[in-house]
């Protein structure tokens, strides 16, 4: 049974959503489940944007044929050659063959890489500015490359201010009935998890998205559809603002990160014990994971938003704990700036992971490590209190600063 959703007069929603699926991209939990959105404006031409998943496949061609209600399928934009949005795109010729698929030159390419359908015969390829008119609707091509994928562009349909956003302004979650963000309590239950999608998805291409940001700022945008989560009609200054901050790797607020790894609790305890003195000296909002059980992409998503970062672990075949070492990988690989980092290392009898993780941190465009490593041998004594207060004090005035 096709389940069709009407956005406009002319446009609706026929995408679908995946409850079943465990890790996004095969790298990213996802226990509220991902959508794949796609759209289809029907003007004196009909225009499909994107196609979805192949486990929506099902699902996805009932969903068009009926609200296409007879009528051909003239357009398929395709904006982005990722699987979980262009999988689906043979099946569609197949299905439509007098189609014409709009797409970047670069897209192009990848439709012959990923299909062996005659390509060429079918593909009208576009570049910044060009203009499709499929009647009373004028839609315009933006160019969006390395967001995230070198060959992307976004839609702006002129004529209604909607902006087809491609990956950009999307989230992980499924669609749970409310299509809208006006529907929901976005900020509260979906601003973390657009966070964490942008930060592990996008995160490292910041320049590309402020080129876009730019871009963006001269339409007069009204309603965003995005390729993944809720259509954006309520917050997109909110959207736009966030996705400003985490693209220029500008921390969203003041505030500590303490993310850990500890073998026999010596180091999870230092961590502790700087973690309540730095709230008895007023911190608020301080977030603390332990690496080995918390996934990756949750605290590499909250080190887009804290200001202060302490990294605390212990040395482990001489090197840096593993889990410690993927956490500072991901934070290099996704290009995050602009941190204070206060680093703890650990180790009974050759603590040497400290130096190595600040070689790995300096990578990082404006990286300040506003103390000297603290360096415990097994587990923090007496002695060494009045040394991690003085990180508390330091740690305290760089906030206040």
């Amino acid at each position: 049974m096709q389940n069709i959703r009407k956005i406009a007069e002319d446009l609706f929603y026929v995408g679908c959503s995946d409850r079943r699926i465990q890790l996004f991209e095969s790298a990213y939990p996802v226990p509220d489940g991902v959508s794949y959105n796609s759209y289809l404006l029907k003007d004196d031409k009909t225009v499909l944007f994107d196609t979805v998943d192949k486990v929506c496949s099902a699902q996805f061609f009932e969903n068009v044929e009926a609200a296409l209600d007879g009528r051909n399928l003239d357009y398929l934009v395709v904006q982005h050659m990722e699987p979980d949005h262009a999988a689906l795109i043979s099946e569609v010729v197949r299905r439509y063959p007098d189609i014409k698929i709009v797409c970047t030159a670069k897209a192009l390419a990848m439709v012959k890489q990923f299909f062996d359908f005659d390509a060429d015969s079918c593909v009208q390829t576009v570049k910044e500015g060009d203009v499709l008119n499929t009647g009373s609707h004028e839609l315009t091509f933006v160019m969006a490359p390395m967001v995230h994928w070198p060959e992307v562009m976004v839609t702006f349909d002129k004529t209604t201010g909607t902006l087809f956003s491609a990956d950009a302004f999307g989230s992980f979650g499924a669609i749970n009935g409310n299509l809208f963000d006006d529907e929901v309590d976005w900020e509260r239950d979906y601003l973390d998890e657009a966070r964490r999608y942008y930060t592990n998805i996008v995160g490292k291409y910041g320049m590309q998205v402020q080129m876009l940001l730019k871009k963006a700022a001269g339409l007069d945008i009204k309603m965003i559809c995005p390729l993944h989560s809720l259509i954006v009609r309520k917050n997109i200054g909110l959207f736009v603002e966030k996705y400003d901050k985490w693209s220029s790797y500008t921390p969203e607020e003041n505030s500590v990160l303490i993310a850990f790894t500890s073998v026999y609790g010596g180091t999870e305890n230092t961590a502790e014990i700087l973690a309540g003195k730095l709230a008895d000296k007023g911190v608020k909002n301080i977030k603390m994971f332990d690496l080995s059980f918390t996934h990756s992409s949750k605290v590499l998503a909250e080190a887009f938003k804290a200001s202060h970062i302490v990294l605390a672990t212990t040395t482990y075949n001489a090197g840096v704990f593993e889990s410690m070492e993927a956490f500072i990988h991901s934070l290099v690989a996704h290009n995050l700036q602009n941190r204070k980092f206060v680093l703890i290392e650990n180790g009974s009898w050759a603590p040497t992971c400290g130096s190595q993780m600040r070689v790995e941190l300096e990578k990082l465009k404006g990286s300040e490590f506003i103390t000297p490593p603290l360096c415990i041998k097994s587990a923090l004594k007496k002695d060494q209190i009045a040394e991690l207060d003085n990180v508390v004090i330091t740690m305290e005035k760089s906030l206040n600063s």
